[in-house]
């Protein structure tokens, strides 16, 4: 045979005369071709992709012609599961299946395994795989791959094991019970359903779990029919449960033990596993363990010390209804012995650490009715594990149990508030930091995405202060440090200022890649939002032009040192610290650079005291800074609320839905319109605040270092995407809010309606960091809990903030030890959700103002709606914690 023939099959793309070729060749023949197939390989590599395309036939020859000369089962199994072999079309196997039929059962086998334990490519393999094991005798791959294309492939009832050598395979439907009898591997395949890391996509195709020809139904049948035997299943499943997972994934194992209906003793054979579900699994599956747990109670089979260590864990549990069904359930087992009181008695009082005080006085009132006065040591233990109660209910496990430690809970007279300490502040120090320090830190600045305003601040000033001192110096150390950098390379022309970063832009300069054209204050300075009305745009764009007017600087006439340097590491800049800076730049003879100069003004802590020091200096930067200093303060913002249409828009027109909101303007600034360079006017203009940008994330928190010393204007500008992460999906900026709050300015109505909004965000982050912020204005006394109650009411009458979200936040600062601070808020705000018809989760919130008044035994009139709510019949969650709330307070006034 000419040597080049097979070689001209395979670039024609001619399977047919691949296979005809090749068939009759010995293995060492065989090898003979792999160096020009693999060349073949090496060249298709470097095709562009429009000849690939064009060449797929090609692929197809190459990639039956080596896997047939490839006489190793390792190489074949390699070159058959090569990405770069294969089409864009569905894999056809037939050709290469039925090339590879010859060979002896062990190769088969071993190649069949080893493409089995490829993950990427197993499901498209799936019927070489079996048709290289068919005839071999060898047991089916178990990898998690093979399993799911298995369980896919008997689903789909597609047989691909016989099929004639040199035709397509047909896929043939059958019914899953007859796919299931007719595959020789089901009973060695079904055991290891239970073993994949994830449950087969395949088994969960179904609406109802009892349908035939689903597979729950089906699994069921195959243990009726004696395939596979009832423990299999069963024990499988329950493993496959211990071992947790998604609710979702563990959706079958439990829809599979429905349809098996266990019998008493096949539950009562894993009571330990029952038990051990219902402490840890998720929800739905821990709840079908206890209502296990409680068939076999009811059979008689759970015995009082496995009811009790159950009891312990899935009352430790959050879910209400999981523990109330306990709760109940011990109330059985203690009604039908009542020599199990001291085994079950004890684990009920685990509900007594529950956060929801109505479980509390569940369990209290539990323990109560099956208590007997000559139960000495039983009192004893629960009264030690009654100290987890509530203030309120402690008073009554006192009465019930004996001494208990401060039986009356937090009063008045002995309740201290606990706030967090005050932020500390980090100086920013930036003199006498040596060149490597400046080098390492801007070589890890230009590969971060979202630098901090204090590593940003520092790398400019170092780099400002080294280049004035030693410019050579500074840029031989820049460039190795750099050299990665596209425009720091020695053939590199002049970089684009637009493309870099704000560290960036100052080593640039030092290298000389930008010409002082690109840097001229009068060219448009980008930045990273969309739109010209984002906040986020016009504040990188302020930050961005100081960068390139000290990058035009450091060409030109070099500072000595940046101005707006922050003195300490939250943006703010002390007087002393800018007066001193402008008095060496009044020695020196250096003429200020606007932008640097407006920035520090900005960033200056208001300080009458030190205007007399900066009108001294005699030049027209220390007037103008005595003049800032003593500003009176700025014009309040006004308030109304509007209508918003809100929701996708769809093309057939269906309405959107109508929200009230909040939206806070913010007047003009004229001595920022008028005095500060171009590019910081939009920070002086009237702002509402109503749009809604679509930014790149990251910054936010960097750009606050822009205005340090206002943080009601701030709080303006955020206020919109506060308002969207309560109405909306939207999440992330609850952790600017708590930055903003450790800010310097007046903590005024803005801050306060941001945080007040923030704490009914629809994300737990949010609400955490909104509580942050909460705190830090409490301890640092600027928090005005009338204020914020007031806007609480407001934003819960619109329907901005929910209840049930409020409660959680306010759950979470009370149990800091701030329970008076929450109290005070909540008071001012409960009227919102119980006047005009209670709100839904008005309980829950109720709940923890209860819980506040407990504990740091406030007074004061009952929030009006209160007495309402407690006059209301029944034990619903709003008219218990009504009364529980009316009852504390009451008991205080007394």
């Amino acid at each position: 045979m000419n040597t080049n023939t097979l070689l001209d099959a395979v670039r024609a793309g001619r399977c047919d005369l691949v296979t005809t070729l090749i068939t009759p060749l010995t293995d060492s023949e065989r090898r003979t071709h792999l160096p020009e197939l693999t060349a073949l390989r090496r060249e298709i590599r470097s095709w562009d992709w429009s000849r690939r395309w064009d060449a797929e036939s090609t692929l197809r020859a190459l990639h039956l012609a080596g896997a047939a000369c490839h006489t190793g089962p390792a190489a074949a199994a390699s070159w058959i599961a090569a990405r770069d072999l294969r089409d864009t079309r569905p894999h056809d196997t037939a050709p290469l299946a039925a090339l590879l039929a010859a060979r002896d059962r062990a190769w088969r086998a071993d190649v069949a395994h080893r493409l089995a334990a490829r993950t990427a490519t197993v499901e498209d393999d799936y019927p070489l795989i079996r048709a290289l094991l068919q005839g071999t005798g060898a047991p089916a791959p178990t990898t998690d791959g093979f399993v799911h294309a298995w369980a896919r492939a008997t689903t789909t009832g597609t047989d691909t094991t016989t099929v004639p050598a040199g035709r397509r395979p047909r896929p043939r439907p059958r019914p899953l019970r007859v796919a299931l009898r007719e595959d020789p591997y089901t009973a060695e395949l079904v055991p290891h359903l239970f073993q994949t890391a994830e449950p087969a996509p395949a088994l969960t195709w179904y609406d109802d779990p009892r349908t035939p020809g689903r597979w729950p139904a089906e699994l069921a049948h195959l243990a009726a029919e004696g395939t596979v035997t009832r423990r299999t299943l069963l024990t499988g499943s329950v493993n496959r449960l211990l071992r947790g997972g998604r609710t979702a994934h563990l959706a079958f194992y439990t829809d599979l033990l429905d349809v098996l209906d266990p019998t008493t003793d096949e539950r009562a054979e894993h009571t330990a596993d029952w038990i051990a579900l219902a402490a840890d699994a998720p929800s739905p599956t821990a709840a079908r363990a206890q209502q296990t747990l409680t068939a076999l109670f009811e059979a008689g089979r759970l015995p009082a010390d496995h009811l009790a260590g159950m009891s312990a864990a899935v009352l430790f549990r959050p879910e209400k209804k999981l523990v109330r069904a306990q709760l109940v359930l011990l109330g059985k087992a203690l009604r039908r012995d009542a020599a199990d009181r001291f085994t079950l008695l004890p684990a009920t009082a685990a509900a007594f650490g529950h956060t929801d005080t109505a479980l509390q006085d569940k369990a209290l009132k539990l323990v109560a009715a099956h208590l007997r006065p000559d139960d000495d040591a039983l009192r004893a233990d629960l009264a030690f594990e009654a100290e987890q109660l509530g203030p309120g209910l402690r008073r009554t496990a006192a009465a019930l149990l004996g001494a208990i430690a401060d039986p009356a809970g937090d009063g008045a007279d002995g309740y201290e508030e606990t706030l967090p300490a005050v932020p500390a502040r980090r100086p920013l120090t930036t003199a006498g930091r040596s060149l490597a320090e400046t080098v390492e830190l801007v070589a890890a600045l230009a590969k971060t995405n979202a630098p901090t305003a204090e590593e940003t601040e520092t790398a400019l000033d170092l780099l400002v202060r080294h280049a004035h001192q030693d410019r050579t110096a500074l840029a031989a150390a820049l460039l190795p440090a750099l050299a990665d950098r596209y425009w720091a390379g020695p053939d590199a022309g002049l970089a684009d200022p637009a493309h870099l970063s704000v560290p960036e832009l100052l080593a640039a300069a030092v290298l000389g890649r930008l010409a002082p054209a690109d840097l001229s204050p009068h060219r448009p300075v980008g930045g990273r939002g969309y739109g010209q009305n984002c906040i986020h745009d016009a504040l990188q764009r302020v930050t961005t032009a100081r960068a390139r007017e000290a990058a035009l600087r450091v060409l030109t006439d070099p500072l000595p040192f940046l101005l707006a340097t922050p003195s300490w590491d939250c943006g703010t800049l002390e007087p002393h610290d800018l007066i001193g800076r402008l008095t060496a730049y009044h020695r020196q003879g250096t003429a200020p650079a606007p932008a640097d100069f407006a920035q520090a003004l900005l960033r200056v802590r208001r300080d009458p005291q030190a205007a007399g020091a900066a009108a001294a200096l005699a030049t027209p930067e220390g007037r103008r800074l005595a003049d800032w200093l003593t500003a009176g303060a700025a014009a309040p913002h006004t308030r109304h609320v509007t209508d918003q249409d809100r929701g996708p828009r769809t093309w057939w027109g269906a309405e959107r839905e109508t929200v009230r909101r909040i939206v806070l303007e913010m007047p003009e600034h004229p001595v920022i319109q008028k005095e500060f360079p171009a590019v910081f006017h939009p920070l002086g203009r009237p702002r509402t605040g109503t749009p809604h940008c679509w930014h790149w994330r990251g910054q936010e928190r960097a750009h606050l270092a822009v205005l340090p010393q206002d943080r009601e204007r701030q709080a303006v500008w955020l206020l919109p995407e506060l308002t969207e992460c309560a109405l909306a999906e939207d999440r992330g900026a609850g952790e600017v809010l708590s930055r903003l709050a450790e800010l310097g300015g007046p903590a005024g109505p803005a801050l306060h309606l941001a945080v007040a909004t923030a704490l009914g965000a629809r994300h737990a982050e949010d609400r955490l960091a909104a509580v942050d912020a909460l705190l830090v204005l409490a301890a640092r006394g600027e928090l005005d809990t009338a204020l914020l109650g007031r806007d609480l009411a407001e934003l819960l009458n619109l329907g901005t903030v929910k209840p049930n979200r409020l409660a959680d936040a306010a759950r979470t600062a009370a149990a800091t030890g701030a329970y008076a601070t929450t109290w005070a808020a909540l008071a001012v705000a409960l009227p919102a959700v119980l006047t005009d018809g209670p709100a839904r989760g008005a309980g829950e919130l109720l709940a923890v103002a209860a819980d506040c008044v407990e504990h740091c035994g406030a007074g004061g009139p009952l929030p009006e709606g209160l007495a309402e709510a407690a006059a209301r019949k029944g034990t619903s969650q709003l008219a218990t914690q009504a009364r529980r709330l009316e009852a504390a307070l009451t008991a205080t006034t007394g």
